[in-house]
């Protein structure tokens, strides 16, 4: 999820994975936002030689990528110790670091410049520094290289509070911090129209119940049987999800980096 500590110290990423890491595999938010992000990248144009997925969790996205064979390279930078190992195990053909961007390991020096494409999804609504963090994802873009960029709409729940949520985005809101970044907006899109929306409308509804339900509670990190069976229900609901809509809580952006 998360690749920057800078004024985080109270989020604990090791515990989070080892509590959440079957519930964010299951959730189907996750899988829509991963299809929305993989059906962007093949709408462009060209091969993709090196991509690159900042705040790679546990490595579902990079999995789902190294599927449909969608670069050449493929390297996923998370904050997480727990994460990168969970993530070495699922992608082998892939490359994970451990990494703060903002205090970057000498293993990201090789990558500066040279990425095709990053994705960074989910990630900036943890950031105290969102601009500060972009300009550093900046540092590993080749010149005129893309950043998909996925961040939460719409309410707060209690459970993004817990899971360390600073803020959620509009369309403006994400337009300027990429602005502030040194971005060059292609497109910002809102999706998740009317069942992503519901979904979040339950997760809201639900409170703070639902850091059980998601595994805290368990005692052994899964989801309870309710969780699996709504999350069942809303992926199959998700199919008939809209892409783009004005009415969408689930934000998505392409930017192009500006050169200086």
């Amino acid at each position: 999820m998360e690749v920057s500590a800078k004024k985080v110290g109270k989020d604990d990423w090791t515990a989070h994975w080892g509590t959440y890491a079957d519930a964010a595999s299951r959730n189907p938010a996750q899988v829509m936002r991963h299809e929305l992000v993989l059906a962007t990248i093949s709408r462009m144009l060209g091969e993709i030689d090196l991509l690159m997925d900042i705040g790679s969790g546990q490595g579902d996205f990079l999995r789902r990528a190294a599927n449909r064979r969608v670069a050449r390279r493929m390297v996923g930078l998370e904050l997480s110790e727990m994460g990168v190992a969970i993530s070495r195990a699922k992608v082998p053909g892939a490359t994970f670091i451990q990494a703060d961007l903002f205090n970057p390991p000498q293993a990201l020096r090789e990558y500066r410049g040279a990425a095709d494409v990053a994705v960074c999804s989910e990630v900036v609504e943890h950031v105290d520094d969102p601009v500060g963090f972009l300009q550093s994802v900046r540092t590993y873009l080749k010149p005129g290289g893309r950043l998909i960029l996925t961040v939460p709409g719409g309410p707060m729940s209690a459970f993004d509070r817990h899971i360390g949520h600073r803020q959620h985005f509009d369309k403006h809101s994400i337009a300027a911090v990429l602005k502030s970044g040194g971005f060059l907006i292609e497109r910002v899109q809102l999706a998740g129209f009317p069942f992503f929306n519901l979904y979040r409308l339950t997760v809201i509804l639900r409170g703070k119940k639902l850091i059980d339900d998601a595994g805290a509670g368990t005692g052994h990190g899964h989801p309870n049987a309710l969780a699996v069976l709504a999350m069942h229900v809303f992926g199959f609901l998700f199919r008939f999800n809209v892409a783009n809509s004005p009415l969408g809580w689930q934000v998505v952006a392409v930017a192009r980096k500006l050169e200086p």
